[in-house]
């Protein structure tokens, strides 16, 4: 049981390591001599940095990855602190639902924030405000991870609607 709980605790910390790097790292569309996320767009060959202001063409695009990416991290920080005072408050038998919710909320949430990101990308990277041509680019890593945390979010907030407590 103990090497359960070790591996339940793991594989939380590690969706919210996942969400973490996917909403702060600055590779979400990558190309030649660029990366660009939510936040900013890099030039690699002169090493400056550009934030996404209301200038760009859909910041309001822009704005809900942000705030979904930014909810999705602190629902699974809060699903993580639930589920350890769950441990102590849950009767033996009973079910962590409210862990579970919580985390399906960020699952949701990561969804989301990858899905409008997934179709706004053309819209969003052709913008005449950005320095240098951003529209032949490619999905970063971070994109990516933000995909795999929707996985694991989705496979913790699963576990938890039906792990129950033991002893």
């Amino acid at each position: 049981m103990l090497i359960l709980l070790a591996f339940i605790i793991v594989f939380h910390i590690t969706s919210a390591a996942l969400l973490f790097i996917s909403t702060i790292d600055n590779a979400w569309w990558v190309g030649d001599n660029f990366s660009t996320d939510v936040w900013r767009m890099c030039a690699t060959n002169t090493s400056t940095c550009m934030a996404i202001t209301d200038q760009f063409r859909e910041y309001q695009s822009i704005q809900a990855v942000q705030a979904t990416m930014i909810l999705s991290t602190i629902f699974c920080c809060v699903a993580f602190l639930v589920f350890i005072l769950q441990l102590f408050r849950l009767k033996q038998g009973e079910r962590f639902v409210l862990t579970s919710i919580i985390q399906l909320l960020s699952c949701l949430c990561v969804m989301i924030a990858a899905s409008i990101y997934t179709d706004r990308h053309e819209e969003l990277h052709k913008s005449r405000e950005y320095s240098i041509e951003v529209s032949e680019g490619q999905y970063g890593y971070s994109f990516v991870l933000a995909w795999i945390a929707f996985a694991f979010t989705l496979i913790s907030g699963v576990m938890y609607l039906v792990l129950r407590k033991r002893k």
